[in-house]
C-alpha cells in the first residue's frame, strides 16, 4: 500500500536511540536541550521548548497566556480537532471561523471579523497542509482588538516565518509529520518571559527538573505554578536531533513533488482542483485536491485502493463532529463544509519518486472517468 504519508527512519534513529539507552537517562536530559536548540535555530529563533505533542503545545500557550472561562478565541473548524479541544481545557469557548474559499482554505480574515466579540481574546491560524496565513493581514487584524495571534503549525516545520505572527506557534512530531519523533512537539514564543512560564507548566509547575537538580547537587525544587505532565523524552529527542538534520531537504522533495502533481492532474484530471493555485510559503506537508461535484468521493477512495494507493480526508469539519455539534448546534460554515465535501488527500513524502506520483495519478484519472461514466449512464 503507498501511504498518504510515511515516516523515514533508519540506522541514524536506531544509533541515537541506542545511545539513549546506554546512557541510562532517558527523560529530559541533554538531548532534549539540544533538540530545543536545534529546532530553534532552524526557525531562527533564540529558544523553544519541547513538549509531548502540539496538543501540549496549544494548551500551554493558552494557559501561559491567561486565556480562560469567559473568553472566546477564533478558530477554523477545517483542522484536526486538538485545535479546538486545547480551547475548552483552559475553560474558554472556541468560535469556528469558515475558510477563506475552496481555493484558499485559511481561516477568512473578514469572517473572523463577524465573529470577534467584547469576549474574544485570541485567534488560532493554522497553516494547513503547511501554507502560511498572510501574516501583515493578521497582525493587522489583531493589534486593532488587541488579540493574541497563536500559530498550530503542525503542517509546517522548517519555515523561518513561522513563529514570527503573534504569541507562539505549536508544532507537531506525529508519526505522519514532515519532521517525527513518533509522538512529541515544540513550541516557539518570542517573548522569554512567555516561554518560561510555558518551560515551567511543562513539567508540573517546578521550578527546576530532575537533570538540573543533579548538576545543581541540591534536591530542592519549589512549585509556583500549575502545571502538567507535557515533557519530552530523551529518546524522542535523539530521533528529533537526526530528523532535523534532513528536514530541509525532505521539505525541498515535497515542494518538488507537489508541483509535479500540479502539473500531471492538470493535463490528466481537469476536473479535478488544487487548493492554493497562487504561489504561497509551504512546507508542503499533504498534497489535497478538490473533487468535481459529480465525483463521488467513496468510490475514488475505493478504486484507489484497490490499485493500492492510500487516500485520506483532511479534514472533516470539526464543528459537524457530535460533541461539537452538541456544544454548538446552530454552527454553519458553508465554505468550510463545501470544502470538506469534496477534499481528498493524495499521497506525499519524500519516499515517493516521479514514476510513483504519476501513477497515482493516472489512478485518480481512472477513477474519475468510472464516476463520469457512472453518471451519464444513470
Amino acid at each position: 500500500m503507498l501511504l498518504v504519508s510515511a515516516p523515514i527512519l533508519g540506522v541514524p534513529e536506531k544509533l541515537a536511540l541506542s545511545k539513549v539507552i546506554d546512557s541510562g537517562w532517558l527523560t529530559m536530559g541533554e538531548r532534549v536541550r539540544a533538540f530545543e536548540e536545534a529546532f530553534a535555530d532552524i526557525h531562527g529563533a533564540e529558544d523553544c521548548v519541547a513538549v509531548g505533542s502540539c496538543t501540549a503545545a496549544l494548551h500551554l500557550i493558552l494557559h501561559a497566556l491567561g486565556v480562560g472561562p469567559g473568553d472566546e478565541v477564533l478558530v477554523p473548524s477545517l483542522t484536526f480537532v486538538a485545535t479546538a479541544n486545547a480551547v475548552l481545557y483552559v475553560g474558554a469557548t472556541p468560535v469556528f471561523v469558515d475558510i477563506e474559499s475552496t481555493d484558499v482554505p485559511l481561516m477568512s480574515i473578514e469572517e473572523a471579523e463577524t465573529r470577534c466579540t467584547l469576549r474574544t481574546k485570541a485567534v488560532i491560524l493554522v497553516h494547513f497542509a503547511g501554507y502560511l496565513a498572510n501574516r501583515e493581514q493578521w497582525q493587522r487584524f489583531a493589534r486593532a482588538r488587541g488579540l493574541h495571534i497563536i500559530e498550530d503549525a503542525a503542517h509546517a516545520p522548517g519555515l523561518r516565518e513561522v513563529g514570527t505572527f503573534g504569541a507562539a506557534a505549536a508544532f507537531s512530531f506525529y508519526g505522519n509529520k514532515n519532521l517525527t519523533t513518533a509522538e512529541g512537539g515544540a513550541v516557539i514564543a518570542r517573548d522569554p518571559a512567555l516561554l518560561d512560564r510555558i518551560r515551567q507548566a511543562r513539567g508540573h509547575g517546578m521550578t527546576t527538573g530532575t537533570h538540573q537538580r543533579l548538576n545543581s547537587r541540591t534536591p530542592q525544587y519549589d512549585v509556583t505554578m500549575l502545571g502538567f505532565n507535557y515533557r519530552m523524552d530523551e529518546l524522542r529527542a535523539a530521533i528529533g536531533l537526526v530528523q532535523l538534520e534532513n528536514l530541509q531537504e525532505w521539505n525541498e522533495i515535497r515542494r518538488i513533488l507537489a508541483v509535479l502533481y500540479r502539473r500531471l492532474i492538470a493535463e490528466r484530471c481537469p476536473a479535478v482542483t488544487i487548493p492554493f493555485a497562487e504561489p504561497r510559503t509551504s512546507a508542503h506537508h499533504i498534497m489535497p485536491i478538490l473533487l468535481p461535484r459529480y465525483a463521488t468521493r467513496q468510490a475514488i477512495i475505493d478504486e484507489l485502493r484497490t490499485q493500492g494507493i492510500q487516500t485520506t480526508i483532511h479534514y472533516p469539519p470539526v464543528h459537524q463532529m457530535t460533541f461539537y455539534r452538541r456544544l454548538f448546534p446552530n454552527t454553519n460554515l458553508p465554505r468550510t463544509e463545501d470544502f470538506a465535501q469534496r477534499e481528498l488527500t493524495i499521497p506525499l513524502h519524500p519516499q515517493i519518486t516521479s514514476p510513483v506520483a504519476e501513477a497515482v495519478v493516472t489512478a485518480l484519472a481512472t477513477a474519475l472517468d468510472g464516476c463520469a461514466r457512472a453518471g451519464t449512464a444513470a
